[in-house]
């Protein structure tokens, strides 16, 4: 479908604290056929054939980072940088529990303030997914953000 450019959808989950200041980044592997070894704030994949989008939601959540919770809608956008062409579905799910990586897609991941992702996305020597970047920067966009007073966590 990419090598195609064929339009699909997709979803992407944020991964928010329970008291809403920090984030789950994490770096892909680097066997990924997609962006390998980026970094990424979002649980996420294509959404299967007749599948609903908050289905493919929880389902990504579950594979990737092990959790296991109900994801918010916050909007639909799209995507497009060359043959990578899709209609993104985003969420965001509150958690503080355990997170357990999938070991053929994350290499390592992190809790980070949100206002460091905030910086972060600005650098665009950040090795970060473009689509992610995208979909982090219109998110960031639409809520306050308070001031960092954690410091860096990477």
């Amino acid at each position: 479908m990419r090598e195609k450019g064929l339009w699909h959808a997709a979803t992407a989950v944020l991964l928010i604290s329970g008291d809403g200041e920090r984030i789950y980044v994490h770096r892909r592997t680097d066997t990924k056929d997609v962006y390998p070894g980026m970094h990424d704030c979002a649980a996420g994949g294509v959404v299967g054939a007749g599948e609903d989008p908050f289905d493919a939601a929880r389902r990504e959540l579950a594979e990737e980072l092990g959790v296991r919770t109900e994801p918010e809608f916050l909007f639909r956008e799209d995507f497009v940088q060359g043959t990578v062409r899709y209609h993104g579905f985003l969420f965001q799910a509150r958690w503080d529990g355990p997170v357990v990586h999938q070991p053929e897609e994350v290499a390592e991941g992190w809790w980070m303030p949100i206002t460091e992702l905030r910086r972060r996305l600005d650098d665009p020597d950040w090795p970060f997914v473009p689509d992610g970047r995208q979909f982090a920067l219109r998110w960031l966009g639409s809520r306050e953000v308070p001031a960092d007073t954690t410091g860096s966590s990477r």
